[in-house]
């Protein structure tokens, strides 16, 4: 019973984090990434569609994304859906193929980047804390059902500090990375 909770407790506190991981991913860095453009959405015919759904999406080189649409006709709307998507982006378009130049980003906008990436982390950091809280009432709603002795509900409950400690560490070390990534030059 109590393994139940602690296990569901190890597997949210791991959704947090890859959560983490998957915002990361498209936080820019210097380089060129084809995660970059995932949270882009496309008005495809009126349906907002992620862009890996209408374009294929290749990184020739370092500083550029080419996004080549399976429908020539959606050329004009992933360009428009780039743009607005607030990326830093300046997509110019050939009829065939949308080509995306990544430039070297400036010191101010890292800045803004590392900023960004910290309020990440630290909804990660919340979401880790709100799964321990739950973790915690549900023990204490076991111990008050009679269903856990008041040693084990401590046992468990020092468990899922040392778990929580654990997931925060790993959110700080991923920050970490990411911010190094985003001011290398």
């Amino acid at each position: 019973m109590i393994n139940d909770v602690l296990k569901d407790m190890q597997h949210r506190m791991h959704g947090a984090i890859d959560a983490l991981h998957r915002e990361f991913k498209s936080l820019r860095t210097g380089r060129a990434n084809a995660a970059m453009l995932d949270p882009v959405m496309v008005d495809y015919y009126g349906t907002p569609t992620p862009i890996a759904q209408v374009a294929s999406i290749k990184v020739p080189e370092a500083s550029l994304i080419v996004a080549e649409p399976w429908d020539k006709s959606m050329v004009n709307a992933i360009e428009k859906a780039i743009r607005n998507a607030d990326l830093g982006l300046n997509p110019a378009n050939d009829g065939k193929v949308v080509r995306i130049p990544v430039p070297q980003l400036t010191e101010e906008r890292r800045k803004e980047l590392v900023k960004k990436a910290h309020h990440l982390a630290e909804e990660s950091r919340t979401a880790i804390r709100q799964v321990r809280r739950d973790g915690n009432d549900r023990l204490k709603k076991m111990l008050k059902g009679h269903e856990i002795s008041e040693d084990d509900e401590k046992r468990a409950i020092d468990e899922i500090q040392k778990m929580t400690d654990k997931h925060i560490d790993e959110v700080g070390n991923i920050l970490k990375h990411k911010e190094q990534d985003i001011m290398a030059v």
